[in-house]
């Protein structure tokens, strides 16, 4: 198994929760903001010290409300990871996993084998967030509504992450994915940031689309309007708060 490491106490990983928090290598996606893209392209990896993890894991859990595995795309790895999940289990700690819910297969078989306690997942507009052609882009949003209705089907409660982008409209998706949950579930909105928060795949990209102003109020209405549980990760208004950063299109 592939990760480039973990943290043993994050308070940021999952909406007001304590994590222990694993990052996997490998991703099928090629999303332009992403700033984890080097775990997602397989640099900066080792092979996982399972016994040293397990050890400070155990060491923590009376510290932790989960034990959160994210990436990159943890599913890329998954018959290893049903394999650690199996032995975090017997540590009687929750689980919750962060997937681009792409691969079906893979979830499917950890959710029956009850691994996973918690989802949280990201609801990309393709293809321009999936950093792919159309065609493969499309495809691989179908997978994802799949990947939510199976969510549902288990009753596994849901973070439903949305990044959110300058200049570009995601409300007919937003609206097909809401339409496929039926477990509890609540609404991340998370800004895309770029530099010097974070250092994108696709700089051009994120110099086009990241730092969004309206938009975010605009989606928050919405989803409120819907009766949708909405928190606004504002990470990135505190950081211009306190460094003076002037957020692009800002007077």
């Amino acid at each position: 198994m592939l990760t480039s490491g973990w943290k043993s106490v994050s308070m940021v990983d999952v909406h007001g929760r304590v994590t222990f928090t694993l990052w996997l290598c490998g991703c099928n996606l090629k999303c332009p903001f992403c700033h984890n893209w080097r775990i997602a392209e397989g640099l900066d990896c080792f092979p996982l010290d399972r016994e040293a993890l397990l050890d400070e894991l155990e060491a923590s859990a009376f510290l932790v409300d989960y034990f959160h595995v994210t990436g990159g795309e943890p599913l890329m790895q998954w018959r290893e990871l049903s394999s650690l999940l199996a032995e975090v289990k017997l540590l009687d700690i929750p689980m919750s996993l962060n997937t681009n819910l792409t691969l079906v297969g893979p979830l499917e078989k950890l959710l029956k084998a009850g691994l996973v306690d918690h989802v949280a997942t990201d609801l990309k507009a393709p293809p321009e967030l999936y950093g792919l052609p159309e065609k493969p882009a499309k495809k691989l949003w179908r997978l994802f509504l799949r990947g939510l209705e199976v969510v549902s089907d288990y009753g596994i409660p849901l973070e439903l992450r949305i990044p959110v982008a300058r200049g570009l409209n995601a409300w007919p998706y937003i609206e097909m994915g809401l339409g496929r949950i039926e477990s509890d579930f609540y609404v991340v909105l998370n800004p895309l940031v770029g530099k010097p928060l974070t250092n994108p795949r696709d700089e051009e990209w994120c110099s086009e689309h990241c730092w969004p102003e309206g938009e975010v109020e605009e989606l928050r209405k919405k989803l409120e309007e819907l009766g949708v549980q909405v928190h606004v990760n504002q990470f990135f208004e505190l950081h211009s708060r306190h460094t003076g950063r002037k957020i692009p299109g800002r007077a």
